[in-house]
């Protein structure tokens, strides 16, 4: 079969990598690409790669990236904007902190009034054009939709009707009420709340889980020394109030080193200013994981009970110790106390701290089995094949 993958990425990040190399945003298509896939921030090329592994053609677009676009315009002889200056587009006006966390709780119901609106992240005319030629000449058997925001329900039946596609959408938050899901063969979560609320909204649905690709123990820098004694790597907003209050009673009582955005939605009040240390992406990332001693982690309030973050693949996978927040089928992905920690509330979070910081032992014995276990259950070959037996 010939796959695509759509995907969008964090205007943050395209702003750093895109500052990182000034002469990128000019570059030919090909290098874009490479050097996108090369900082190995979120999944890269690691969908494309597995299937093009099992023997199929493979290919990913960026359908946010404006500096990507314009050259596959260039190269394919259509008419396209020169995009701004990297990072100047970025700019946009910050939605003040408490007006966050005040609407927080109203965002399932206001989210398809932000879409109507224009709120809510979109691709304008021309990019639309520009991916609909894109997937053209691509002739894509399956398309793998991994954002259903800027490539909306009315966008994917445009895409649907260029040959006819298998169409899969894959999302990790409840849908909103009153799309049309009607051009997806099928919608994949790693959230089983998400998988039934779609389901009920008569759309084939089934529970995938995110990953990790061991391939990236092989490109990374040797592994740094364990200098951190205890780390978080993501966001901290209003949507994260399980976690904000976790991380800040460990900030009042360790030396905890939060890497990540968010901290503006925060009353300046918050412990956690005191520990920002700015972000980090892609290879960054992993190092920062592989240098702590203790690496937390903690879902967005959204997902209930239901643990499935990309975080648990991640630090697991590059071998770091876990200490994450106790959900009903963290069982399944993991055996706690054996290949990760688990915290069922903030004083027993701080009470495993200073009990695995104590004991070197424990602490590596359970790495070194989270490690074998997600290199043998959680993989992106293991993803990738369980998406063709679906539609197979």
């Amino acid at each position: 079969m010939r796959i695509l993958i759509l995907n969008a990425d964090y205007p943050r990040f395209l702003a750093w990598l895109y500052r990182r190399a000034p002469n990128l945003a000019g570059a030919p298509y090909a290098t874009q690409m490479a050097a996108r896939n090369a900082s190995l921030f979120g999944v890269a090329d690691f969908y494309s790669r597995n299937f093009a592994g099992l023997g199929h053609v493979a290919a990913d677009i960026h359908v946010n990236n404006p500096w990507m676009r314009a050259a596959w315009a260039r190269e394919h002889g259509l008419a396209a904007e020169q995009p701004p200056e990297p990072g100047r587009e970025m700019q946009r006006q910050a939605i003040p902190g408490w007006l966050q966390r005040a609407i927080a709780p109203f965002k399932p119901v206001l989210r398809p009034l932000a879409r109507k609106v224009g709120l809510s992240p979109r691709l304008d005319a021309q990019a639309e054009n520009i991916l609909l030629a894109q997937i053209e000449e691509f002739k894509p058997d399956l398309v793998l939709n991994q954002d259903v925001f800027h490539v909306d329900a009315r966008l994917a039946r445009q895409i649907k009707g260029i040959g006819r596609p298998i169409l899969i959408g894959q999302v990790g938050i409840v849908p909103s009420r009153g799309e049309d899901w009607s051009a997806y063969d099928l919608m994949i979560s790693q959230l089983l709340s998400v998988v039934h609320s779609f389901r009920n909204a008569g759309v084939r649905s089934e529970v995938v889980h995110l990953a990790f690709e061991p391939d990236i123990l092989n490109v990374l820098p040797p592994a740094p020394e364990r200098s951190i004694d205890i780390s978080f790597v993501g966001a901290v907003s209003a949507d994260h109030q399980q976690r904000v209050a976790q991380l800040e009673a460990v900030a009042r009582k360790y030396d905890l080193k939060l890497y990540g955005s968010g901290l503006h939605t925060l009353p300046a009040s918050s412990p956690l200013h005191r520990c920002h240390q700015g972000e980090v992406w892609g290879v960054e990332m992993y190092q920062a994981l592989r240098a702590s001693r203790v690496t937390l982690n903690s879902h967005i309030d959204m997902a209930g009970r239901e643990a499935g973050n990309a975080r648990l693949f991640e630090a697991t996978g590059v071998g770091a110790f876990l200490l994450t927040d106790f959900k009903d089928n963290l069982d399944t992905l993991f055996a706690p106390e054996r290949e990760v920690a688990a915290w069922r509330t903030v004083e027993d979070c701080l009470a495993q701290i200073e009990r695995y910081l104590a004991d070197d032992a424990a602490r590596l014995s359970i790495a070194k089995a989270g490690q074998a276990r997600t290199l043998a259950s959680h993989t992106f070959r293991r993803r990738v094949e369980e998406i063709l037996a679906f539609v197979g």
